[in-house]
């Protein structure tokens, strides 16, 4: 068999191509001009020459020849399982990393750097048309027009996209002049709620991206764009949102309960888990001297005369309970 054999298949043995074969096999010998019409049988090894006639051609028994043909199929697909095997081993590392190459973006990266992370959110931002974002109060104690002018340029090209805004604030904030008067500022679908107790700092761009701190100091950021992490992230916000109460555009008031107001009851809340009064001023995005002036009201109001008997009356008063 002539080592193009495996460029013919049994496609080629057609009607014409099995009676020449037949009378090969039945004559012992054909003429060479005889099989001309049907060159292929020689590729197959079905005929070869025959040794001591130039001009004849001699039939290969057909148990020899399907052997053959056999082994060469065998052959070949041992070749294209080789040739899967080399290719898994050059291209599976890449994939376990989860990218194709130095120009893959990879599912977690870690940027330094408050002006580089800023660069980094624009740019994701650029095309953006839904934004996500949990802001602590240390955002605006001190707003920075150099740092908040080029964010809000950015949250606007995004609404002017038809884009949509959702941010979350600690209720500290419901009313500081300079956040009221960002949102003042924004035009298109932007929405702002507040609660007593939030997440660290979160950006998340089209449900897709996702930025967090990797610093206490917010130095450094993790940009993730893993579905999984994403995905639980977003699944966070919303949980927090629908427990928000709304800022902008329409901000609701809560009625004070017994005379108890709701930062009170948020006060009271983490007072009888036990925590101290600056742990209760972190939690809740607050000075400590604040903190201690809500809970000398609220004391006052529910009457009592010690740290200790604060908590009893807390209790026994049921405004954690109808709080909701």
């Amino acid at each position: 068999m002539t080592e193009n054999a495996h460029d013919d298949g049994p496609e080629f043995l057609d009607e014409e191509a099995l009676d020449l074969y037949t009378r090969a096999l039945r004559q012992g010998r054909l003429p060479a001009p005889a099989a001309a019409g049907a060159p292929h049988l020689l590729r197959l090894g079905l005929l070869h020459p025959a040794p001591d006639d130039p001009d004849g051609l001699e039939p290969v028994a057909p148990q020899v020849a399907l052997h053959r043909l056999l082994r060469a199929s065998a052959d070949r697909v041992a070749e294209e399982r080789r040739r899967e095997e080399r290719l898994v081993e050059a291209l599976g590392p890449l994939l376990r990393a989860g990218g194709s190459g130095a120009t893959a973006t990879p599912l977690i990266a870690l940027h330094s750097g408050k002006e580089h992370i800023g660069r980094v959110i624009d740019e994701t931002m650029a095309d953006a048309t839904d934004l996500l974002s949990v802001q602590p109060y240390s955002s605006y104690i001190n707003p920075d027009p150099a740092l908040h002018e080029p964010a809000l340029r950015r949250d606007q090209a995004l609404l002017d996209r038809g884009g949509r805004i959702r941010a979350l604030y600690q209720h500290t904030l419901r009313h500081a002049p300079p956040l009221l008067a960002r949102y003042e500022r924004l035009t298109g679908d932007v929405e702002a709620r507040t609660l007593d107790e939030i997440t660290e700092r979160l950006v998340v761009v089209d449900r897709e991206v996702a930025f967090i701190p990797a610093t206490v100091d917010r130095s450094s950021a993790l940009e993730v764009r893993h579905p999984a992490i994403v995905g639980f992230l977003v699944t966070v916000f919303d949980r927090l949102w629908h427990l928000a109460t709304p800022l902008y555009p329409r901000a609701v008031r809560q009625p004070p309960l017994n005379g108890v107001t709701p930062r009170q009851r948020a006060i009271a809340a983490l007072l009888v888990e036990g925590h101290t009064d600056a742990v209760v001023a972190e939690r809740l995005g607050m000075n400590v001297r604040t903190a201690r002036e809500h809970i000398a009201k609220l004391a006052a109001t529910l009457g009592s005369g010690s740290r200790a008997q604060l908590g009893y009356l807390i209790a026994r008063s049921g405004i954690l309970d109808r709080a909701t």
